[in-house]
């Protein structure tokens, strides 16, 4: 994500490394690069003025600090204005009355039935809604069938009107049902449509006068840059929405849509498709993507995706297993499936400081986990319940059964001997204060 705009931006301040102060004239060069980084990363001309501008008159009125050095200044700077850029605080969906609708728009192939889909699950096991889909797109062929599979898969009833063409009426029908059937939130899912299509643009018109959302949602490709703040513009001048949702961030090298928009629409983006998956859905936080865009990693977000999949009591039991050095491979295997569940890997991965710029050349394959499994699961259930019965023997059977060679197998066995053995320690109190007194001391005279 943003791959391009965090090269071009450690490019630029580099032109501030070794420098002692910031003058006029070395924040005057960085902030030309800083710009060029954000007019190639698609972002609109005067909101990468204005930004450089404003960046550059709070640059020159700090004073540097001797234990700071001009480009921590500046990217500290950088990151509060990204962080306003983007809308400053995060904003949420609010649910006034039951039932709450909320009505999907957007263009050809941005992912608006894709996303009504993860919003529905979202809103069913996050905030535990009840939640109704209605089918309101009556043009593309097959766009019922999708989300009707969509809702089955997510277990949320789907609400279609096969004999109708009138998309304001089939709104209407929906939340009439809604209403009878206790549903908590309406979720209409309308068809693409172009800001120039007049008689489109009508028609949402239409079902926005008739059934009185509480919330419009414009949903947007990322990918499309200043292309997709244009159409938002366009959209936003008939509709008054209340939010962005950027579809399709994952595959964004670039970032323009997500750094424009706010400033050109002046309204927040609410929630960011990152994948293919139902769960593939985050609340968008300005804070923690200025930290991602500058490489300072995202930890609050790695943490929740965590707290998702990662159930208490499942942990509780697993930290008795290692407390008595009883982990074993079905506990080792139940760990990489619920690590599988938060996401594109190489995303987790970037999530961590420091960590994404090292990978950013690196492909890493979501598939990397499958010989690990297959592996496992040639094991037997005593096998697995205890692996240092797994004999030379053992490992050779392994070895062919999960289509691996004895190497693969021996690695395997002897990463998860090692990691037992750290886990161990790290379950133990006393070893663990023992093994940090141990440790260097962090710079700048930090404690860890």
């Amino acid at each position: 994500m943003f791959e391009n705009l965090q090269d071009k931006l450690d490019r630029a301040f580099k032109v501030l490394k070794g420098q002692g102060s910031i003058t006029e004239i070395n924040v005057a060069e960085t902030m030309k690069e800083i710009r060029k980084a954000l007019l190639d990363a698609d972002v609109n001309y005067k909101t990468a003025k204005a930004f450089t501008d404003e960046v550059k008159q709070k640059a020159l009125g700090e004073n540097v600090l001797t234990s700071v050095s001009p480009g921590q200044l500046l990217t500290k700077i950088m990151n509060d204005e990204l962080t306003q850029l983007m809308g400053g605080s995060v904003t949420e969906i609010a649910f006034p009355e039951n039932p709450t609708v909320i009505l999907i728009a957007g263009l050809n192939g941005a992912g608006k039935t894709t996303f009504s889909g993860k919003l529905a699950n979202f809103l069913k096991t996050k905030k535990g809604k009840k939640v109704l889909l209605v089918a309101g797109d009556v043009y593309r062929p097959a766009a019922i069938d999708q989300l009707q599979v969509l809702g089955e898969q997510i277990g949320v009833p789907v609400y279609a009107n096969l004999e109708s063409k009138d998309p304001v009426a089939i709104a209407e029908e929906g939340i009439a049902q809604a209403k009878k059937n206790g549903q908590t939130v309406v979720i209409v899912d309308t068809a693409g449509r172009l800001a120039i299509d007049e008689e489109m643009m009508n028609e949402i018109a239409a079902v926005k006068q008739s059934t009185k959302p509480h919330e419009i949602l414009f949903v947007v490709d990322s990918m499309t840059g200043q292309d997709a703040v244009n159409t938002a513009k366009a959209f936003n001048d008939r509709l008054d929405f209340s939010g962005v949702v950027l579809t399709k961030l994952d595959g964004d090298t670039r970032g323009g849509a997500a750094l424009s928009i706010k400033s050109v629409v002046d309204k927040p983006i609410k929630f960011i498709g990152t994948g293919e998956k139902m769960e593939a859905l985050d609340v968008f936080y300005p804070d923690r993507m200025a930290s991602r865009i500058l490489g300072m990693g995202d930890v609050v977000s790695l943490v929740e995706r965590a707290q998702q999949q990662f159930d208490e009591k499942q942990a509780a039991e697993l930290q008795k297993k290692i407390r008595k050095n009883k982990f074993d491979f079905n506990d080792f295997i139940g760990q990489i499936q619920q690590i599988k569940k938060m996401g594109n890997m190489k995303d987790l991965m970037g999530m961590i400081p420091g960590v994404g710029k090292a990978i950013k050349d690196v492909d890493i394959d979501d598939n990397a986990f499958k010989p690990i499994e297959a592996i496992i699961q040639s094991m037997t259930p005593f096998e697995r319940e205890n692996p240092d019965s797994i004999n030379q023997s053992r490992r050779t059977r392994i070895a062919k059964g999960s289509g691996t060679d004895l190497a693969e197998v021996n690695k395997l066995i002897k990463q998860f001997e090692d990691m037992r053995k750290v886990m161990k320690q790290f379950s133990n109190p006393a070893q663990m204060a023992k093994m940090m007194k141990g440790m260097p001391k962090m710079p700048f005279g930090g404690k860890m």
